[in-house]
């Protein structure tokens, strides 16, 4: 039996947009790949019949949505400690460590941050994440440290979620940048999308071949070959902050996907060997659910980010 069911019925033909984008937007609580999922199982119809993500919506088509019961989670309890800077019943911030994969992937099924959450929460995870990622809503890459939010129901998913989508959460980063940036500050307007050759890379694209991008920024000291800036993400593009600074030619210090050479080039000259891409999510400031109260969180600097402002300080 399904957990619950919707009804769309559209007002406008929507040619240039599939279906499955429709619906991520609608439903920003579950990702596109599992929309596909619902699309290719029959759980998702149109007009009453099955279709392909690919369909493009149409006037007057009624699009019926079953949402299934969230299957047990695949993923096994690891006694990982977490660096918890807040928490209630229905959600938890914490501060993620360098090194920790945020949810099982081919490669990475073990030892990642759901597996830790499965053992902290004991089975308080909202599920309308799919079972690979429970909790999860939203995500910092593997080498990035800060604040991360996570679901402990399904509503409280589905509210942060839609927070997200709608850009009323407030996110803060700490970079340290290859170069000596000339401005003060800044804005970074540039539409990102997939690399079309490297396909695990994202890159800048024309406006009609990539998804909206802005990223502000703000010089918070100069340092020897480097820069200290703090950021202001006002969209949540992958890999966003590191594509727009490559972008600029100052890409994040310790990115060897898209700041090898100028990481090199840094080293060379500072004698500073970056030891992981200089990315901090440093403050995160949303809505509580329940509450109704805006509430915001700091995450303290890690060690290896201030040493590396120590070494490269101009003396």
């Amino acid at each position: 039996m399904p957990l619950r069911s919707e009804t769309l019925v559209l007002e406008e033909s929507l040619p240039g947009e599939r279906l499955d984008t429709f619906l991520r937007g609608k439903f920003p609580a579950a990702s596109r790949g599992a929309i596909q999922r619902l699309i290719e199982q029959g759980h998702i119809t149109v007009n009453g019949q099955q279709t392909k993500p690919t369909h493009s919506p149409r006037a007057g088509e009624v699009i019926e949505v079953e949402w299934p019961e969230a299957r047990p989670a695949e993923a096994l309890p690891e006694n990982i400690p977490l660096d918890i800077i807040f928490e209630d019943d229905a959600l938890l911030v914490l501060n993620k460590p360098a090194g920790l994969v945020v949810h099982p992937a081919a490669g990475n099924e073990e030892h990642t941050l759901v597996n830790a959450l499965l053992h902290h929460c004991a089975g308080q995870l909202s599920g309308i994440g799919g079972v690979a990622r429970p909790g999860i809503v939203h995500r910092l890459d593997k080498e990035t440290t800060g604040c991360l939010v996570v679901a402990k129901n399904d509503e409280t998913h589905v509210a942060l979620s839609a927070q997200f989508a709608g850009r009323t959460v407030t996110k803060f980063y700490l970079a340290i940048l290859c170069g000596v940036l000339p401005r003060d500050q800044g804005d970074i307007r540039a539409a990102i999308a997939r690399h079309p050759t490297h396909r695990k890379r994202m890159a800048v694209r024309d406006a009609d071949e990539g998804r909206a991008a802005h990223t502000g920024y703000r010089v918070l000291e100069r340092l020897r070959e480097a820069t200290l800036v703090e950021v202001l993400l006002h969209t949540g593009r992958t890999h966003q902050i590191r594509v727009h600074f490559q972008h600029l030619g100052f890409p994040v210090a310790g990115d060897l996907t898209y700041g090898q050479r100028q990481t090199k080039r840094l080293a060379e000259l500072t004698h500073y060997e970056a030891p992981r891409v200089l990315l901090h999510a440093h403050k995160l400031a949303f809505i509580h659910p329940r509450t109704g109260k805006r509430l915001q969180f700091e995450a303290a600097w890690p060690e290896d980010f201030e040493a590396a402002r120590r070494l490269l300080k101009i003396s």
